[in-house]
């Protein structure tokens, strides 16, 4: 569970990221996460690029973590990220959005 003091973290807009990545989440109705997907990115030193392994049914927000994990090291570090997707169509879709 996710401390009192820290419970903005389920906020998408407390994670550093840029107002137009931000306003697109919101347009998806994307505003907040649920408590484990904050809790895997506050977990150790993930944020620092360490690893996460983490499971979750499907459609449970899996992809979420992912995305915000990449985002937020190819803004701050400017290297490249690779996402491996499990369907030609699902990697499509993400392509499109994630540009």
């Amino acid at each position: 569970n996710i401390p009192d003091d820290q419970a903005d973290k389920l906020l998408l807009a407390s994670w550093g990221l840029p107002k137009a990545v931000l306003e697109k989440y919101h347009s998806l109705g994307v505003v907040q996460m649920f408590e484990w997907q904050a809790e895997c990115l506050m977990v150790g030193q993930v944020l620092e690029g360490k690893n996460l392994v983490y499971s979750a049914p499907t459609s449970a927000g899996k992809t979420l973590v992912a995305e915000l994990l990449i985002l937020k090291r190819v803004l701050e570090t400017r290297k490249k990220a690779l996402l491996i997707l499990p369907f030609v169509s699902v990697a499509k879709e993400k392509k499109c959005y994630l540009q």
